[in-house]
């Protein structure tokens, strides 16, 4: 009788190498690539005889019909598991794969470092005005130095919403490297965890009234779609700055580009965006206090590494019947232990 196996499916390429290169240490676990060359019933025929599912977390890139749905999954009775290829996990309606016994999982913390990193680099651009002073050097409008004077970041108040593992290291980085007093508004943190983590916990209206940078870290969810708008940008001290790495939709790109015009906003730190690339004539890539990227905050080398080994993790440990780690939906686990145990060999 054949020895059970774990069949793990993708579409086209994974996040990094890392992940085949942990994979293949597993022999239970057998990877089965993908391509949309292959075409929807080629696809949704490999999916079928997979238990997991690692799927790309950027709804741009991977399109509607293999995003993680309730018709999706009513195609695919063998799956255990999916896991997305970052943090976020946008492609993924995780209540239903609650509803269905599916175990979700995301590589959390993978790619803080480069995030973190890129958010800072982002506050620095900013209140040393580089946008605008290259975009009038470029004009010929340069002569005169002082009309581009900047501010510097040491001692500053930042306002970090969402101090997960990104903005946790985003405030490790500006206490230690920079003396700055750190505020973060997070509902899922208590005082004295927000404490530990190097920052004061405060309400959205008094972190947005204090701060000089707002910097935002939290997941697009219910609850935060649209947090950042016109009474948000208002509510903001005169002059402030305002980056966000987290994901698209969370602030009003109209209301934004508001506030900036109005000079209400001193700049913008913009890596993520309502879609993803951002059309070439968008208003607020042409802003000369907007600094603009593609949602690359957390693509490095190193990072990319990370989430791919954490990612191979996951389904070792969905392959073995172990914990779970970086689980999104922890209430899943009695129903994915029950389908775990009535699995059928391969």
């Amino acid at each position: 009788m054949s020895t059970p196996r774990f069949r793990v499916g993708y579409l086209d390429r994974p996040m990094h190498h890392s992940f085949l290169d942990a994979m293949a240490t597993a022999p239970e676990l057998e990877v089965v690539r993908l391509t949309l060359a292959d075409g929807a019933d080629r696809i949704l025929a490999g999916l079928a005889e997979c238990q997991g599912y690692y799927v790309q977390a950027a709804r741009d890139e991977l399109p509607l019909a293999w995003h993680v749905t309730p018709a999706l999954l009513a195609a695919l009775p063998r799956l255990r598991a999916v896991s997305s290829y970052g943090a976020g996990y946008d492609t993924i309606d995780v209540p239903a794969c609650t509803a269905a016994g599916i175990a979700v999982l995301n590589q959390a913390g993978g790619n803080a470092e480069g995030v973190a990193e890129h958010a800072v680099g982002m506050m620095l651009t900013l209140l040393k005005r580089m946008p605008e002073a290259a975009h009038a050097m470029r004009a010929g409008g340069a002569a005169d130095r002082g009309a581009f004077m900047g501010r510097e970041l040491a001692g500053r108040t930042v306002g970090l919403v969402g101090l997960g593992h990104v903005g946790r290291r985003v405030a490790e980085v500006l206490r230690l490297a920079f003396g700055c007093r750190v505020l973060a508004c997070d509902p899922y943190l208590s005082a004295t965890d927000c404490d530990a983590r190097g920052a004061t916990k405060v309400e959205l209206p008094e972190l947005l009234a204090a701060a000089d940078i707002v910097s935002v870290h939290c997941p697009l969810e219910a609850a935060t779609r649209g947090l950042f708008g016109a009474e948000s940008f208002a509510t903001m001290r005169p002059g402030a700055i305002f980056v966000t790495t987290a994901r698209g939709h969370i602030h009003d790109e109209a209301a934004l580009l508001a506030a900036l015009q109005s000079g209400h906003i001193a700049g913008a730190g913009l890596d993520v965006w309502e879609q993803e690339p951002p059309p070439a004539d968008h208003p607020l890539l042409t802003h000369p206090c907007v600094v603009a990227t593609p949602h690359t905050a957390g693509v490095t080398q190193e990072s990319r590494a990370r989430v791919g080994r954490f990612a191979a993790e996951g389904f070792i440990a969905a392959a073995r019947g172990e914990a779970l780690p970086r689980l999104v939906n922890p209430e899943v686990l009695p129903a994915y232990r029950q389908r775990w145990a009535q699995r059928a060999p391969a």
